[in-house]
């Protein structure tokens, strides 16, 4: 077992028992494992060991770009189906154009007061959304020509799903003219 200290209470063999114990991992020996050795604090030379750095100081990751790039194609998309906020300006619109409505008006008037009106407002709205889509994608795609020369290379899905941001934006924005303007789907003549 252990040899007995001065006074015969065995306590050398205790902490010797113990210290086999705490050497066994998931069942594994020391043999198998090997010595277990204590923490060093200095290596070889003398010197403290260098911390080691896991990625900290590397600069940026990109999340903020990838981010913004989601919100980009998002804001495109959102554009193109229309809002909520688009559909409620709408509706106020409509109302507004109830209200003023004399009832003696003629049909092109409250074609126009009732429902041109709204018809604009969504347009305009679509037009706020794909104008933002298309200038968030264009930072996102224009931000490494900003950055860090050494931190320049850019994800290649952060650059599709801006690229994509831009391209849905563009494609809002003009339709969102061509509606306001009456080119595409214009209000019928009442006249």
């Amino acid at each position: 077992m252990g040899t007995r200290t001065a006074d015969g209470t065995g306590a050398a063999a205790e902490r010797d028992e113990t210290a086999v114990d705490a050497t066994e991992t998931d069942g594994a020996t020391e043999e198998e494992t090997g010595p277990a050795t204590e923490p060093e604090a200095e290596t070889e030379a003398g010197t403290e060991a260098e911390p080691v750095v896991t990625g900290a100081g590397e600069g940026p990751s990109g999340v903020g770009q990838g981010a913004a790039a989601v919100v980009s194609a998002a804001l495109g998309l959102v554009s193109l189906t229309g809002s909520w906020l688009g559909t409620v300006a709408a509706a106020r619109e409509t109302l507004v154009g109830q209200l003023e409505v004399t009832a003696d008006a003629g049909v092109a008037t409250q074609v126009e007061e009732m429902y041109g009106d709204a018809w604009n407002t969504s347009a305009m709205w679509g037009g706020v959304f794909a104008l933002t889509a298309l200038v968030v994608g264009a930072l996102v795609l224009a931000r490494p020509a900003f950055g860090t020369p050494a931190r320049a290379v850019q994800a290649p899905w952060i650059k599709s799903v801006a690229w994509a941001g831009v391209t849905l934006g563009v494609i809002g924005l003009l339709l969102a003219v061509l509606k306001y303007t009456g080119v595409l789907l214009g209000l019928p003549d009442a006249g």
